[in-house]
């Protein structure tokens, strides 16, 4: 599974921006995805993931209540809605595929992973 996230830059806090990761091909339905992102200095750590027929998420409390992450099958991609941004959600963000059946958060479950889009959130 090829992963091409986009959609990073800079932005205010308190801003929204919203990261798109593209996976073209037949079998992108087939996949659990999600989003972690890793802050300078940083271990990679969960965001978000949303199950296969987007009908379940999962959030990291750092934040719930501001990001939404959804997928269109028909467009073989998944969103990262962020809003209320703040400095401390400056990362780079990663896509990730899992064929694991439920919903996690563990890094070494997702086999799959995009190059990264960074995402700067200015004070």
């Amino acid at each position: 599974v090829q992963l091409q996230a986009s959609g990073g830059g800079l932005v205010q806090a308190g801003g929204s921006l919203r990261l798109s990761c593209a996976a073209p091909g037949r079998t992108f339905s087939r996949y659990a995805m999600g989003w972690f992102r890793q802050a300078p200095g940083k271990e990679r750590a969960f965001v978000a993931a949303v199950s296969r027929n987007n009908d379940s998420t999962l959030y990291a409390i750092a934040v719930k209540g501001r990001f939404t992450i959804s997928r269109d099958n028909s467009r073989d991609t998944v969103y990262l809605q962020m809003s209320s941004l703040k400095p401390e959600d400056t990362a780079v963000y990663y896509c990730a595929a899992t064929s694991r059946a439920v919903l996690i958060a563990n890094i070494p479950d997702y086999a799959y992973w995009g190059q990264g889009t960074l995402v700067t959130v200015s004070s």
